[in-house]
């Protein structure tokens, strides 16, 4: 039950984003990844009156610099009916206090430059926007 509302809500979001959603392996890895001995993610479901309406996937980066760990969000994710329901502002504060608890130097994300409403839902919360640093990317088919 709740792997498949978890599942469903990470579907909502290639949706949004207007991308094809995890084939039949990734859901299977997905679950490996997530419930295994040695979890490679953790993740963060919020429910409204027994309804998934949000998740979150997060996980730990090293600073070598800070010498402490970064809590890096993978993904957040609000259901746009349930938008608007303080929704973000309560995950994002229980998100920092996991960062908190586990020591962490800071938290980082990345977010679409076409999300406005995100982007402008980070500012309001005083997040920082950094512009000094460009992402890189090796797709799978480049590491062969």
């Amino acid at each position: 039950m709740l792997f498949r509302s978890f599942f469903s809500l990470i579907v909502a979001l290639a949706e949004f984003e207007r991308l094809a959603p995890p084939d039949a392996n990734a859901k299977s890895r997905l679950f490996k990844d997530c419930f295994s001995e040695q979890p490679r993610y953790e993740a963060y479901l919020y429910f409204i009156e027994g309804i998934p309406a949000a998740y979150a996937i997060t996980v730990e980066t090293y600073s070598s610099f800070l010498a402490k760990p970064t809590l890096y969000l993978e993904d957040i994710f609000v259901l746009p009916k349930f938008r608007r329901e303080h929704i973000g502002t309560t995950f994002f504060n229980f998100l920092k206090n996991i960062a908190r608890e586990r020591n962490c130097g800071r938290m980082e994300w990345h977010v679409l430059d076409w999300n406005s409403d995100a982007i402008n839902f980070y500012k309001k919360i005083g997040a920082t926007q950094m512009n000094e640093w460009y992402m890189f990317r090796l797709t799978e088919e480049q590491l062969r």
